[in-house]
């Protein structure tokens, strides 16, 4: 018996047999539908993610400027607490889908079950943290004094359902990775009916306000975690989530945080960012910050839909990888990479033509409305080249390539950007805060143009490798 199964002393077949029955088969020799039935749901998933928060900005900008700046004050946080759901979800899912590719179905339930044990001590902790120096961090954000309360009592309301919303992103990851990336759209459309449904509600009707929508964000979670305790109570899935699963030895945990801390430091370096971002803007007053906050959000709403794409399809890549399958890898890593391209460039056409209709669906403000339209034309100048880089980061993810996909993943949001923005605003004033965004997008892009290149070209090395090998034999 080897070591990582000689952890218990029996196992039953329902342990370490896929329930083939319940799960899309990630052999399918159809690739592109394969994918397709994959992302497709992923992209949805995330999308609606994405309109979620939207319909939060649209009803909280009701209540004026203030309001929805420090709702967008917020979101450096926001994105700093979804950092750690998602390192731990990019390292469970890229162990769980190559370990699927290799047959070892009980070691890819031992890491998620691990993974979601791993998640709740680390949300607890995160809770009270930034509950403790919550105003200290909207005081560097450049909180002004009429943002502050609004932003106090968003965030404060918010943090206390950290937890749920940790274990609820690091399910998706695991859900996804196995193949059954709709149940997690259906999970996400759930969530966001009723957020939408109750925004109103709380913030109207209850008159909350700001904390209004934060209780209905709250809500939508326990719903969420419901759906996925569900999910894995009545065994629908290939990985199955035990205690009896859970394990803290040094290597496993270590091949799950390898993977996942370069996706956590990406997305805590894009939340330094965005503080970065508010920080420059706020001397140029509330309305420069609403508008930031308002391209910020449209800059999201593009990104998240590639995203879902990349995170729909990484189970594709891991499990050929996981299984040597080469030829399987490079035919399905050529159509991600053409889908994730096409889109990007297509919402980057649409933004810069359609700048304006879409800022005034968040103020009616005309000042906040003319500096917003500039700010997400400028964003969106070098967006299409977003696929590349969102397609590539996933890829390296998926082969357990931690070190280069740190490497291209740390470049747009703090090699590029951060010398960038604290740079430029200094030189060129608002408009250099503005272009800092267009060059980071674009050296970005050309970086993970060069790695793409040299990647394929190592994949077509590996076939011709293996070809060779079976003609020997």
């Amino acid at each position: 018996m080897n070591e990582p199964d000689a952890e218990f002393a029996v196992e039953s077949e329902s342990d370490i047999l896929p329930n083939k029955r319940q799960h899309i088969d990630l052999s399918d020799s159809n690739l592109v539908s394969l994918i397709l039935r994959l992302a497709i749901p992923s992209v949805v998933g995330l999308s609606i993610n994405a309109l979620q928060e939207v319909v939060n900005a649209i009803f909280v900008g009701a209540l004026g400027a203030q309001a929805i700046a420090a709702v967008s004050m917020t979101l450096p946080i926001v994105v700093l607490l979804v950092a750690v759901g998602q390192g731990i979800g990019v390292g469970a899912a890229s162990f769980i889908s190559r370990h699927l590719g290799a047959g070892e179905y009980l070691e890819a339930s031992r890491g998620a079950s691990t993974a979601l044990a791993l998640a709740v001590p680390i949300g607890l902790f995160s809770t009270v943290a930034l509950l403790l120096n919550l105003r200290g961090i909207f005081v560097t954000l450049g909180a002004t004094p009429t943002i502050m309360p609004a932003a106090l009592d968003y965030a404060a309301t918010l943090l206390f359902g950290y937890t749920l919303m940790l274990l609820n992103i690091v399910n998706g990851f695991i859900v996804r990775a196995e193949g059954n990336t709709r149940f997690s759209m259906w999970t996400m459309i759930t969530a966001f009916i009723l957020n939408a449904a109750l925004d109103p509600v709380f913030i109207f009707l209850l008159d909350l306000g700001v904390r209004g929508a934060a209780l209905a964000t709250l809500v939508s979670q326990i719903a969420g975690i419901s759906l996925y305790i569900a999910y894995f109570m009545k065994l629908r899935g290939v990985v199955l989530i035990r205690i009896s699963h859970i394990s803290l030895r040094a290597d496993r945990i270590r091949q799950l945080a390898l993977i996942g801390a370069p996706a956590t430091m990406t997305s805590v370096l894009s939340a330094i960012a965005v503080m970065l971002l508010y920080g420059a803007a706020a001397p140029f007053g509330d309305d420069s910050i609403a508008a930031l906050g308002i391209a910020v959000r449209i800059l999201t709403i593009g990104a998240l839909p590639i995203t879902g794409f990349c995170i729909g399809s990484q189970a594709v890549l891991g499990f050929g990888w996981g299984a040597r399958d080469f030829a399987r890898v490079l035919k399905a890593a050529k159509f991600i990479l053409s889908m994730t391209v096409a889109l990007s460039v297509a919402y980057s056409a649409a933004v810069v033509s359609l700048a304006r209709p879409l800022v005034s669906l968040f103020s009616d403000s005309e000042k906040v409305t003319e500096i917003a339209v500039s700010a997400c034309i400028v964003f969106h100048l070098f967006f299409g080249l977003f696929g590349i880089h969102s397609f590539v980061t996933t890829m390296l993810q998926s082969f357990g390539r931690a070190r280069l996909s740190a490497l291209v993943s740390l470049a747009r949001h703090g090699i590029l950007f951060i010398p960038a923005v604290l740079l430029f605003p200094a030189i060129w004033g608002f408009n250099g805060l503005l272009a800092s965004q267009a060059i980071t997008e674009l050296g970005a892009g050309m970086i993970a143009l060069f790695v793409i290149v040299h990647q394929f070209a190592e994949l077509k090395r590996a076939l011709r490798d293996a070809q060779s090998r079976r003609r020997f034999w």
